[in-house]
């Protein structure tokens, strides 16, 4: 193992002066630091991270809050996307990552009992239900730095994909060409996006001048196509059908999409569809599906950003919320029709 010795004699300065390069510190010269830092990495210095945690007496470790109830796990590709975005910014600014659980030696133990246990410096609540006491717990603590994603509460910085901005631009194609009959099938209420995307499509129908007929907005569970599947039966069979129907996500609309075919109608030519979340796999569709693309990575790095903000300067970082935009993606399932 290289150690600071071997670094020091390799550039003919002290261990002290080794030291200071390798830790940023302001009394050394810019070029002796950066020649230290990269010698220290031709010879493949790795810090001991055991003897930090001695000297600076804090962990380096940051606590990883996700329990996904549509059982996808690290699969869930919005969410792999933002524990990716967390991972790799905490590791460049020198942190660890570790999921919390709530059995530690055969004992049950609260969130905020593990993160506690285990000296966490601060949490990212990435995916869970909020609602839960013991999560409610651990956000409102006043010592360990919480922030959240996708959800807003009054202790804690939180970032989120910007619904409102994406519904409202995904409205506004779909508007454009021509729609004026679209129905919306979204995701549980009780979720916090769901609750802008909802509000902001009829926000958006109401600045558009657009009446949102009875039996035309329905609610189905997120990654998941049995409901997606129903509904859809149900739409097509009104009366007045729409024109275009939206899906809470990219995932749960191919039960809507199979029913299409299943009823012998074409996309778009007969009915037009939308997704959301922007998934590798909408793109493979015939035809590709027109979509909001979320910067998930982005939304992670962001959160591991702001966390360690307040982690390393507690007295001057405020609690704030961060809205990440996303993108549409025209696609192709969203035809043009004349308009009346």
């Amino acid at each position: 193992m290289v150690s600071l010795k071997d670094i020091a004699g390799r550039c003919g300065v002290s261990i002290a002066t080794v030291s200071k390069a390798l830790n940023d510190q302001k009394d050394i010269g810019e070029e002796t630091r950066k020649k230290i830092k990269r010698i220290a990495a031709e010879m493949g210095y790795s810090p001991n991270s055991a003897a930090r945690v001695l000297k600076t007496k804090r962990s380096y470790n940051l606590g990883i809050l996700f329990q996904d109830d549509a059982h996808r796990g690290l699969t869930h590709e919005y969410f792999s996307g933002v524990l990716q975005g967390i991972k790799e910014e905490a590791e460049r600014l020198g942190y660890d990552l570790t999921f919390i659980n709530t059995y530690s030696e055969h004992k049950r133990m609260s969130y905020l009992e593990h993160c506690r246990s285990r000296n966490f410096e601060g949490v990212v609540v990435v995916c869970v239900d909020f609602n839960h006491p013991e999560v409610q717990q651990l956000l409102n603590n006043t010592h360990i730095p919480v922030v959240t994603i996708d959800y807003l509460h009054q202790n804690c910085s939180a970032v989120s994909s910007n619904n409102v901005k994406g519904m409202e631009e995904l409205i506004q194609y779909i508007y454009d060409k021509g729609h004026r009959k679209i129905a919306y099938i979204h995701g549980q209420k009780f979720s916090y996006v769901t609750r802008e995307r909802l509000a902001s499509f009829y926000q958006m129908m109401d600045r558009l001048g657009i009446e949102v007929p009875e039996g035309y907005v329905k609610e189905a569970e997120y990654l998941e196509t049995e409901g997606t599947a129903k509904y859809t039966r149900e739409l097509l069979s009104m009366e007045e059908a729409p024109t275009c129907i939206l899906y809470p996500d990219d995932t749960s609309l191919i039960g809507g999409w199979n029913v299409i075919l299943e009823a012998g109608l074409r996309i778009p030519e007969d009915i037009s569809i939308a997704g959301y979340d922007g998934s590798k796999v909408s793109q493979l569709l015939h035809p590709k599906l027109t979509t909001i693309r979320q910067k998930t990575e982005e939304i992670g790095k962001q959160a591991a950003i702001h966390l360690i903000r307040k982690i390393e300067k507690p007295k001057t970082t405020l609690v704030t919320r961060v809205v990440i935009d996303g993108k549409l993606l025209n696609g192709q399932s969203v035809g043009s029709i004349p308009v009346s």
